[in-house]
């Protein structure tokens, strides 16, 4: 289990982050109508910002693994 979170400590960094992120949108920003799904209650904001946390930390593991698999290559 713990080589779980340390095989994956950027996407878990940026879900943090985003999830954080997307609290704070609702805190500040929200929707006080209710009529925004979104934005309307403050888990909802919390998921999604987690979403796209998740998908910016593994956009940055993919591109720092692509970087390090063509240093390999061209280093032999």
């Amino acid at each position: 289990m713990r080589s779980f979170f340390i095989k994956n400590k950027i996407q878990i960094v940026f879900v943090v982050i985003g999830a954080i992120g997307g609290f704070l949108y609702w805190k500040f920003v929200g929707c006080t109508s209710g009529t925004c799904v979104i934005k309307s209650v403050w888990y909802w904001s919390t998921l999604w910002g987690a979403a796209v946390g998740y998908l910016v930390g593994d956009l940055i593991v993919g591109l720092i693994q692509k970087r390090k698999k063509k240093k390999d290559e061209t280093s032999m």
